[in-house]
C-alpha cells in the first residue's frame, strides 16, 4: 500500500499536480493568517516602517543617547 503511494509520487507526472495543490493551500493559508483576526492591525502597522525615523523604530536608542548625554554632563 505505502509502496504504491511512493511509486505514484515518484512518477513525475503525478508529483506536479500534488505540488501545485500543496503550494496553493500554503498560499491560501498565509493569506487567511494575514487578513483575519487580531493580527491584521499589527501587520497593517508594519506598512509604515520604511517611512519612520530611526528613533521611532528603536525606542531604546533615544534612552541610550540620553544616558550618554547625562554621563557627559555629570563628568564635567
Amino acid at each position: 500500500m505505502i509502496g504504491d503511494i511512493f511509486a505514484w509520487l515518484g512518477n513525475m507526472e503525478n508529483s506536479k499536480p500534488l505540488a501545485l495543490i500543496l503550494f496553493f493551500s500554503a498560499f491560501v493559508g498565509i493569506i487567511l493568517y494575514v487578513y483575519t483576526g487580531k493580527r491584521r492591525k499589527r501587520l497593517e502597522s508594519y506598512k509604515d516602517i520604511p517611512f519612520m525615523d530611526d528613533d521611532e523604530l528603536d525606542p531604546t536608542r533615544q534612552k541610550k543617547q540620553q544616558v550618554k548625554k547625562d554621563e557627559s554632563t555629570n563628568g564635567k
